[in-house]
């Protein structure tokens, strides 16, 4: 089943690297055009744009709340009924401290606003709400792939895990191009899309 797409592609395989190549320079582009300083950390609306802006090209869809229900292994997202309700109510989540900031970031996930593209997209939201609130932001390459995976399946039971491997990894190097664009592709490794590299393009 291949999502509908703007490219006209047919097959999964090819959709993925595409999307994974329009995206990841989409990505580059909001660092080195500034483009998130401007906007508001931690609300959806901000969520929204950053989404839209990686996938505006790929799919019509981008930016705008799925409108269907979506699960991933045996864990099912917020269902339609109360996606809406939920945004409102994260939008609305304090966000001061680390443990605020990853508490927010869990609902985020298990909200899943999105039809495709979720994970991706939130990791800049949540590093844009960690560089305005504490200057601070998550150095992705060195966290690892399993352990980020199976901590964020447990999020919503218990979150101390994901803070804990989180935390371990945070940097200062908040305007730092390498630490950025690394991130990315560890961002973009923890989904499957790993066929370019973020320097190459």
């Amino acid at each position: 089943m291949v999502l509908e797409n703007k490219l006209g592609i047919t097959t999964s395989a090819e959709l993925a690297i595409a999307e994974e190549k329009i995206s990841k320079k989409k990505a580059l582009e909001l660092f080195e055009l500034n483009l998130l300083d401007d906007m508001e950390a931690g609300t959806f609306e901000t969520l929204s744009k950053i989404h839209k802006y990686l996938f505006d090209e790929i799919y019509a869809f981008a930016g705008e709340i799925r409108s269907v229900n979506i699960a991933k292994g045996n864990f099912r997202f917020a269902p339609l009924m109360y996606l809406k309700p939920a945004l409102e109510n994260i939008d609305k989540m304090p966000q001061k401290t680390f443990d605020e900031i990853i508490a927010k970031y869990v609902e985020m996930n298990i909200a899943h606003p999105f039809r495709e593209g979720n994970g991706r997209s939130m990791r800049i939201w949540l590093d844009l709400i960690l560089k305005k609130e504490l200057k601070l932001v998550v150095d992705w390459s060195n966290v690892d792939k399993e352990d980020y995976l199976l901590a964020m399946e447990r999020s919503p039971i218990k979150d101390t895990e994901i803070k804990v491997l989180l935390q371990n990894a945070l940097t200062e190097k908040i305007n730092d191009r390498d630490v950025y664009m690394k991130g990315i592709d560890a961002s973009y490794n923890y989904e499957g899309y790993n066929t370019c590299k973020t320097n190459d393009l």
